[in-house]
């Protein structure tokens, strides 16, 4: 038995040791039932093609072409609504805005706005960027999280109390709702982050976003503490969140949001829910894995510019070896793009220039590197079924560290972008499909009598 109340809930004691290996005997299933009821593990083929479980107008993601009526791979591409990626963010850059607000319009609303319709809708953003009376105080800054995923996720659930229409789901209430949190998320953010750090002691400092600021430049000027950021570093931050936005119904946090959002509950209930699965590494968090893996790489690399030793530290992750000795290169690979990914493309052109600007050359060449020899290394050890590339989140944790981002934020900010995109498909759900998400499960235990206590 527990001797405190402490060690009872906080420690691992050798009853739950016990008991936990009840668990892990009674849960166990053979690998090969899984192949022979052909069951889609994780939703996809083996071929890594996902199972089809809705239909969306909001964003494609596109990694194969037809090629003598064989599908054949291709370099990856992503489309919002339609519009490629790409030529979103070039067209954005080319006219000197940010993109952040327009795109928002465009996944909501389905169309790109003319300068009319987007100058109001920044305007109706900015306006929304408040909390309720004492929010921060009451909320955010009692018992902060060491983890600011669950510190949002908090947040967005007490907002629910201050919503007196909470419940209320129809498109236009929904709407209204999703619009708030999108501009309140940034706050939510940043003033968590400074609340934790405020009780491990630092200075405590909390601005108040400018309406004549965008997104992306707001997020930088409530984090400093001398509320000053470059041009080029508001940019990029504000190509990471367009770039980020959405990707697709079958990711696994927008794929919880048509789950949840199908069983009738709340707007609050369904994007904390969301939060729940980009925390995860396999998900959101996987941007500070890479991170995480560069420094321990640094740490044992005498020589960053040594391919042979950087040859052998990728051998060794992928031998579980190294790092945290799971045998993945983090931000390598993608569950559909198996040439290219659209993002890290569009973001390594101008990684090179954050580089250059902060004195990150050597860092960036060594990022380079890996992204090179990776697939190479990867492919001898590994039997694989189709290409390995770098993923969006390859670079984006090596953007944020150049940016000053403290790692806590670094999924947030994920989440900061993403959650336009769980807004647009929270509403597609509501308009077109009244039925609940419940896909099968094969039952494998057999059935048995009950047997009295006594008897056992």
């Amino acid at each position: 038995m527990a001797n405190s109340i402490d060690e009872l809930l906080f420690d691992i004691t050798p009853e739950i040791l016990q008991l936990a290996k009840l668990c892990e005997e009674s849960n166990a299933i053979e690998k090969e039932l899984y192949t022979e009821y052909q069951v889609k593990r994780g939703l996809r083929d083996v071929n890594g093609k996902g199972v089809l479980a809705g239909l969306t107008n909001i964003s494609d993601v596109c990694a194969s072409q037809i090629v003598d009526g064989e599908e054949v791979p291709c370099e990856g591409n992503l489309y919002y609504r339609g519009y490629n990626i790409k030529d979103l963010v070039n067209g954005f850059l080319a006219e000197g805005h940010y993109g952040f607000e327009e795109t928002t319009y465009l996944l909501l609303f389905g169309e790109l706005p003319t300068e009319g319709q987007l100058n109001r809708f920044t305007e109706a953003l900015s306006e929304r960027r408040t909390l309720p009376p004492n929010f921060v105080r009451d909320i955010i800054m009692k018992a902060p999280s060491r983890d600011m995923m669950n510190s949002l996720s908090r947040s967005i659930l007490n907002l629910y109390s201050y919503d007196e229409k909470a419940d209320d789901t129809s498109i236009p209430n929904v709407l209204r709702q999703c619009l708030n949190l999108i501009s309140q998320f940034p706050m939510l953010m940043v003033y968590g982050y400074h609340a934790y750090n405020y009780r491990r002691g630092e200075d405590l400092y909390i601005y108040a976003p400018l309406k004549e600021l965008s997104m992306a430049e707001n997020i930088l000027m409530m984090l400093r503490e001398d509320r000053k950021y470059t041009p080029l570093e508001a940019k990029i931050l504000d190509m990471a969140l367009v770039l980020h936005m959405d990707h697709g119904g079958g990711n696994n946090s927008t794929f919880t949001t048509h789950v949840v959002t199908s069983s009738g509950t709340d707007t609050y209930s369904t994007m904390a829910a969301a939060m729940a699965s980009l925390k995860g590494p396999k998900h959101g968090g996987a941007n500070i894995k890479v991170t995480q893996m560069f420094e321990d790489m640094k740490e044992h690399l005498s020589d960053w510019e040594d391919r042979d030793a950087v040859r052998k530290y990728l051998e060794d992750l992928l031998d579980k070896k190294a790092f945290d000795k799971k045998g993945l290169i983090y931000g390598m690979g993608h569950a559909v793009y198996s040439v290219s990914d659209p993002r890290a493309d569009i973001f390594k052109k101008f990684v090179k220039q954050l580089a250059t600007e902060k004195g990150c050359e050597k860092e960036y060449a060594l990022y380079e590197m890996v992204e090179h020899m990776a697939p190479e290394v990867i492919g001898k050890k590994r039997r694989i079924y189709k290409g390995v590339n770098a993923n969006v989140d390859f670079y984006s944790g090596l953007v944020y560290g150049m940016l000053g981002l403290p790692k806590a934020l670094y999924t947030p900010i994920f989440a900061a972008a993403r959650i336009v995109g769980w807004s647009a498909h929270r509403l597609e759900e509501l308009k077109n499909v009244d039925k609940i998400i419940r896909p099968a499960y094969k039952p494998l235990c057999p059935h048995r009598d009950y047997i009295r206590i006594h008897d056992r």
